[in-house]
């Protein structure tokens, strides 16, 4: 599915680096996982004002999935939007798009997923109010 700019709430923007681009001359695949992760750990600091990684819990990656709809390469400007689809007890699922600097079509369209555990023993855990609160703002209206 590809994600409109209209409906992305939250955004980022992230250079492409020179490393980014493979031997055919565009951004490699893994390393939009890298974008999406820089989005949304980028917007829960700025949202929260906090460290996150100061939390009782800290978001794990469970799951995560790309289309890709055109080549990025270096050096552009990426701009990543983010909404939350879901907030659950321990989990929260993201859609993210990558967009060229002001391209309204996207360049991916993606999910990512955390779940949050406690911070020693890896067990699931509540998602802390803090980071419910941070993104009621870019959380998808019912």
């Amino acid at each position: 599915m590809k994600w409109k700019r209209e409906e992305l709430k939250a955004w980022t923007k992230i250079p492409t680096r020179w490393m980014d681009d493979d031997i055919y001359g565009h951004v490699n695949n893994v390393v939009y996982y890298s974008y999406f992760d820089t989005a949304v750990n980028g917007n829960l600091i700025r949202a929260t004002g906090i460290d996150i990684r100061s939390l009782e819990a800290i978001g794990i990656v469970v799951e995560s999935g790309c289309t890709f709809h055109k080549e990025l390469s270096f050096p552009e400007v990426i701009e990543a939007g983010l909404l939350v689809e879901k907030i659950g007890n321990s989990s929260v699922t993201y859609r993210v798009g990558l967009f060229k600097e002001e391209d309204p079509e996207p360049a991916a369209s993606g999910h990512f997923v955390h779940v949050y555990v406690d911070h020693e023993t890896r067990s699931p855990i509540r998602v802390p109010e803090s980071i419910r609160e941070a993104l009621k703002p870019i959380l998808l209206e019912s």
